[in-house]
């Protein structure tokens, strides 16, 4: 009686032959535009890559799209902004800035404000701790975002949350955590001035 050989194991699948999901399309198309923003790449180069993208099916497609192009900056590895009020305030916003994965506000005499209305964060969730102090800390994020503040010590001076929970989906949550100190933190939409200087200057990002 002869014996069975085994049967052979499936081969491994090379890192570049695995699926690629919607999430890993949509970084792709993320980092296309971005390159065509910075002048890179053209329109009509953009449109084509674009187009190949949406229907890749594995890694190895989608990297060939982006062999070219620098990598983009992991938010991830950033370290903490932090901000300090002391004795004449500092404040973050309305322009377009970076953010990272974790915001240190410290009012201080002064307070802080950290307007994220204009930024492209593509983080899922952004860790900000606020500390009231003396003067308060103002946060403004879009109406399109949540606020997660039930790590939040409300302190003295209180929290005040004016913020919906009408999150839409891709868009960050900021979990807030801290304490309000003397002066208290609000976090909020923007008020009808804020909005008005959105609409007037749509493309100051």
């Amino acid at each position: 009686m002869t014996a069975q050989l085994p049967e052979p194991s499936p081969r491994p699948a090379l890192s570049g032959e695995l699926r690629a999901s919607h999430d890993d399309r949509e970084a792709v198309v993320e980092q296309l535009r971005d390159a065509a923003a910075e002048g890179r790449i053209d329109l009509d180069e953009l449109d084509s890559r674009l187009e190949q993208a949406l229907t890749s099916k594995s890694y190895a497609e989608l990297a060939v799209l982006t062999a070219d192009l620098p990598r983009p900056k992991s938010s991830e590895s950033q370290p903490p902004l932090v901000l300090k009020g002391g004795m004449y305030g500092a404040s973050r916003g309305p322009e377009r800035w970076e953010v990272p994965r974790h915001v240190i506000a410290r009012a201080g005499m002064g307070g802080v404000k950290i307007d994220f209305t204009r930024v492209e964060c593509h983080l899922t969730e952004v860790a900000v701790e606020a500390y009231g102090e003396t003067s308060g800390v103002t946060i403004v994020i879009p109406d399109s975002w949540a606020a997660d503040t039930s790590g939040m010590d409300p302190g003295v001076g209180g929290l005040k949350d004016k913020t919906t929970p009408d999150r839409l989906p891709g868009t960050p949550l900021i979990r807030l955590t801290g304490s309000g100190g003397m002066a208290g933190v609000v976090i909020r939409h923007p008020n009808r001035r804020e909005r008005r200087k959105l609409h007037s200057n749509p493309a100051q990002v």
